[in-house]
């Protein structure tokens, strides 16, 4: 543990937070993507299986129990108790287009050709694309609630402080996963311009909005 993994598991845990307390108390789950959180779930399905094998610390199973439980009330409130909320004409990313490559390259790179193993390698490389439907649904809409912009900034933070988080790891215990290095980054990348609008606009007190597409 060190001080970049910390603040990104409470950057995470902020993220979602915000996500949370929006829909509550709006009642309302316009403009979040269903699809963007029902890969959330399955991400955290996969990665804690170990939950029933391994313990590692109090910390780390805590964290585990709650981005779990999170994931799914989100994802229940979103399909069930404020599916009349749910604008599912723009959430229509297809989302085969990113699970039918991130299970063929789990299979096809991982560490060891376990079901665990392949299902945290599948894990790692979906979190890395779970955010374009998201990023998707606001650029067919234009625009994005400040207090979903909140939500993005604090997920593409925690995923950037994850980054220092393996340099430091590098550099202390010469310690380097490359699956979840290069998965880690590529997220980022995704957030590379929202970030850009975050700083230039939303810290600004303006609205997030896009150039519609044509």
């Amino acid at each position: 543990m060190n001080v970049f993994r910390i603040l990104g598991d409470v950057s995470h845990l902020l993220a979602i937070i915000i996500l949370l307390m929006k829909i509550l108390k709006s009642k309302s789950c316009a403009g979040i993507s269903g699809k963007s959180q029902i890969l959330f779930a399955l991400v955290f399905t996969t990665r804690y299986l170990d939950l029933f094998t391994t313990f590692i610390s109090v910390y780390n199973t805590v964290m585990k129990v709650i981005f779990l439980i999170c994931a799914y009330v989100t994802v229940y409130m979103i399909y069930v108790k404020f599916r009349k909320t749910f604008d599912s004409e723009n959430d229509s990313f297809r989302l085969e287009f990113l699970l039918v490559p991130v299970t063929g390259l789990s299979f096809l790179e991982n560490h060891s050709f376990t079901a665990l193993e392949i299902l945290w390698t599948f894990s790692i490389y979906l979190e890395s694309v779970a955010i374009l439907p998201q990023l998707f649904m606001i650029s067919k809409t234009g625009e994005a609630e400040t207090i979903t912009t909140h939500y993005l900034f604090f997920l593409g933070l925690y995923r950037a402080l994850y980054i220092a988080n393996w340099v430091w790891r590098y550099y202390t215990e010469s310690f380097y996963d490359q699956i979840a290095v290069v998965s880690g980054v590529v997220q980022t990348i995704f957030y590379c311009d929202f970030f850009y609008l975050y700083v230039t606009k939303v810290l600004k007190g303006k609205k997030l909005s896009l150039p519609m597409p044509v």
